[in-house]
């Protein structure tokens, strides 16, 4: 009877990846950080939003918006970066300071399929809180659906490739979970910032307005921004994006340590 020894190789990769992928998921759910942090507080913000009667008038400040308008791109933002910032490199700086990644090159399974599992488990909850924003602003509050469909995509995609670049950056350097948070957390205020979080974008100077396009919070909401009102975001907004995408994904490869 004629054997295949190269099938195991082929197949065992894929169930181990999976396997830990699942435990990675039931791990997030009983600590829900980035559940509740990254999704519930996103959900609850629109709500709180939509409620507001002053967010729902249209205001000659900001572009004949309202401020509902405004805040969803920017809660957008928010949460993918919670996911980014402070979930990710948290759980992986925990994971490294542990030793459970140095104990996992002892075994059969990769050390890099659980940097993989982190990364896709908090995408899908950066993804599914982005659903949830989006369908509670369209069918509570009259949120329109983007106009323009490639811009929309385009810019969550370059938003979640650059925050989470940052991200793997942060659990590259930081030599415990708790540095990794602080870090992430000393980031984020001041890019919130630049989003419009605390000050509408619209109503910004235009030098400080120019500055928020090139930090990658201010560059995602106003993409996101752009392409829900019906333009494709600028090429500058996009190329931003881009630039940190690389630029801190290669920074965090050449820099991230198993042990």
């Amino acid at each position: 009877m004629t054997t295949h020894p190269i099938a195991l190789p082929k197949t065992a990769p894929r169930a181990a990846f999976a396997k830990i992928l699942l435990n990675e998921g039931r791990l997030a759910w009983r600590t829900p950080f980035g559940l509740g942090a990254g999704v519930v507080v996103p959900a609850l913000l629109v709500v709180l939003f939509g409620e507001l009667p002053k967010y729902q008038v249209h205001k000659a400040s900001l572009g004949g918006l309202t401020l509902f308008n405004v805040e969803v791109p920017v809660l957008i933002a928010l949460e993918i970066a919670i996911m980014a910032l402070l979930s990710l490199p948290m759980s992986l700086a925990t994971y490294r300071e542990q030793g459970i990644l140095r104990r996992l090159s002892t075994t059969p399974a990769r050390p890099s399929w659980v940097l993989g599992a982190q990364v896709a488990v908090n995408l899908i909850l950066a993804l599914g809180a982005l659903v949830i924003i989006m369908v509670v602003g369209s069918t509570a509050f009259a949120e329109q659906a983007p106009k323009s469909t490639g811009g929309f995509v385009l810019s969550v995609v370059l938003s979640l490739s650059a925050l989470f670049a940052i991200g793997l950056f942060i659990a590259a350097r930081a030599k415990t979970g708790m540095t990794a948070y602080a870090t992430g957390f000393a980031l984020l205020f001041p890019l919130m910032f630049f989003a419009g979080l605390w000050f509408p974008r619209q109503q910004m100077t235009p030098w400080l307005s120019n500055v928020s396009n090139y930090t990658p919070l201010g560059a995602a909401s106003q993409a996101i921004q752009d392409s829900i009102q019906g333009s494709f975001p600028p090429a500058a907004l996009l190329l931003t994006l881009a630039g940190c995408a690389i630029a801190f994904g290669f920074l965090a490869a050449r820099c991230f340590r198993w042990e």
